[in-house]
């Protein structure tokens, strides 16, 4: 990839003669998320019976657009040439953002698969492409790291359920963001690291992670996201009981409401607390100190919305990463979180894992609902008994 220096108000920048950039969504990404299957590995069939509705190729022209936006203002744009597979698995995506299609490299099956994935990059190391972009989840970031190696850099476009590895953007128009500062010369390529849930053990309630590989990706920090980092240990654990403490209290006050209790551990010792069989990966609702939905799907919280007049909404962040709303918890749409209000979200977390997670971010799926949440700037986090932070929100 040549470059080339030019003169920009006084100083010089790094020009990227041409880039070649392999592109490729994964059109299945995501499926499982509002329906409460927390991913869509081997069930993709299950998630359309369920009224899933595809997800990533409109996060793929988000990021797109936004990519498209960026370089229509820069006073020496970089010159991209774009590869892809072809239809629903990169080239409609292309086309539809304004941008030209260089070559098609694989026609996939229909419907697209793993193995379609792993054909599409190795046609783009054959070429070679400089960087691959795609739009998926940690499986796709699994099949296509497991070709790459750390040779050929990747950067992801979120769009799957769970996305704990480090190659992805925090939101499609972030993802954008960080892709025009690496061809602008403005950041590098960081080590990044590759990991996945096993989603069947996922679904039965066991967090079973493992690293598999690392990959090297164009890092920001505030673009791209680190790899998410478990809590553990017996201080972990008393942390979260006094932070139960604290929302048993809540709970008291209000004995009427509807309380949305999320995925993890932090907010699972408030089932603990209540003495009701709390699910570690499902949002589970309870009202009046009992459990009224286990595991919900989107539609089943909307229904218990339209029951109660008032619901709070309790969520921790994901450690390091921050995410609050975006990772994990995809049954909470723009909709319910709408219709619950961010006055009625309530932030959890230990001072442990807060220290590890410097500020917050949402990634909804609706850039609006996402820009009013950013406006806030900070958010109130619960972090023990009687003891509250303010922490700050990623721009």
């Amino acid at each position: 990839m040549p470059a080339a220096m030019a003169a920009a108000g006084g100083r010089y920048v790094v020009l990227r003669a041409m880039t070649r950039i392999g592109f490729l969504i994964n059109p299945i990404a995501g499926m499982g998320g509002r329906v409460g299957l927390k991913g869509t590995d081997g069930v993709a069939d299950r998630a359309r019976a369920l009224g899933a509705e595809p997800v990533a190729n409109a996060r793929a022209l988000e990021a797109l657009a936004e990519f498209t936006r960026l370089v229509k203002g820069m006073p020496h744009p970089p010159v991209v040439e774009w590869w892809a597979a072809a239809g629903a698995m990169g080239s409609e995506a292309l086309h539809a953002a304004g941008l030209t299609v260089g070559a098609i490299v694989h026609v996939p099956a229909d419907p697209p698969s793993a193995q379609d994935t792993r054909a599409t990059v190795e046609r783009f190391l054959a070429v070679p492409v400089d960087l691959i972009l795609f739009c998926g989840g940690d499986g796709t970031a699994r099949d296509i790291c497991a070709l790459t190696g750390e040779a050929t850099p990747v950067l992801g476009i979120p769009a799957g359920v769970k996305m704990h590895s480090g190659v992805f953007g925090v939101t499609p128009a972030k993802t954008a963001q960080a892709l025009v500062r690496y061809l602008a010369g403005e950041i590098g390529l960081a080590p990044a690291e590759i990991v996945d849930l096993d989603e069947e053990r996922y679904r039965q309630g066991e967090w079973v992670v493992r690293l598999y590989m690392v990959a090297r990706t164009p890092f920001e920090a505030n673009c791209v996201q680190p790899t998410k980092t478990p809590s553990s240990g017996a201080d972990e654990a008393a942390a979260q009981d006094d932070v139960a403490a604290e929302l048993l209290e809540d709970m008291a006050r209000h004995p009427s409401a509807l309380y949305l209790l999320g995925p993890g551990s932090t907010v699972q010792a408030i089932g603990r607390a209540l003495r009701i069989d709390k699910t570690l990966l499902g949002i589970d609702a309870v009202a009046d100190g009992k459990i009224v939905g286990k595991d919900l799907a989107e539609r089943a919280i909307l229904d218990l919305l339209d029951r109660y007049r008032e619901c709070k909404l309790v969520l921790s962040p994901i450690g390091a990463q921050g995410f609050v709303l975006g990772r994990g918890n995809q049954p909470l749409s723009p909709e319910v979180v709408r219709r619950i209000g961010a006055d009625n979200l309530i932030v959890i977390s230990t001072p442990g894992k807060l220290a590890r997670t410097p500020w917050l971010r949402f990634d909804t799926g609706d850039p609006t609902l996402d820009a009013a949440m950013t406006s806030r700037k900070f958010f109130e986090v619960v972090i023990g008994y009687h003891r509250r932070r303010l922490v700050r929100v990623a721009p």
